[in-house]
């Protein structure tokens, strides 16, 4: 199987869920369990600027589970949205600026606004770029 140019996620088999087998690993239901007992704290809602880059602002709600710790020592950030689906994908960023890789959960959210995250962490791939990994088929949230 292959690796990514860092050498720490595994790529899946290719699927309706997982087209091109792109990099990364979830446990679904761990990650779930763990935003159900914990909860989720929105850090930046829906319109609100980048406290350190004011020119970005998010579309969706952001913010991170509680009582987690991730690689870069913060909360597994998370983006929220208006459904109710539960976690539905995430996505693997590179963030230049930062020089990391880093994973951030998808929760909540209708088809849109998934291609709406996606759209976001990809929009500037100089600076910040991401692979989108689907827990269900596109399709099936439609």
């Amino acid at each position: 199987m292959p690796t990514d140019p860092f050498g720490c996620l595994t790529a899946g088999p290719a699927d309706d869920a997982n087209p091109g087998g792109v990099y990364g690993f979830v446990d679904w239901k761990q990650w779930e369990g763990l935003i159900s007992l914990k909860g989720i704290t929105i850090e930046r809602p829906a319109g609100a600027p980048h406290p350190d880059h004011p020119e970005i602002v998010y579309p969706i709600d952001y913010g991170y589970v509680n009582g987690t710790l991730t690689v870069d020592g913060a909360e597994m950030d998370v983006f929220k949205g208006t459904a109710d689906n539960g976690l539905v994908a995430a996505i693997f960023t590179e963030d230049a600026r930062k020089g990391d890789l880093e994973a951030k959960l998808i929760v909540d959210c209708t088809p849109a606004e998934i291609y709406l995250v996606n759209g976001f962490i990809n929009f500037a791939p100089s600076l910040m770029q991401g692979r989108l990994l689907m827990r269900y088929p596109m399709r099936s949230l439609w």
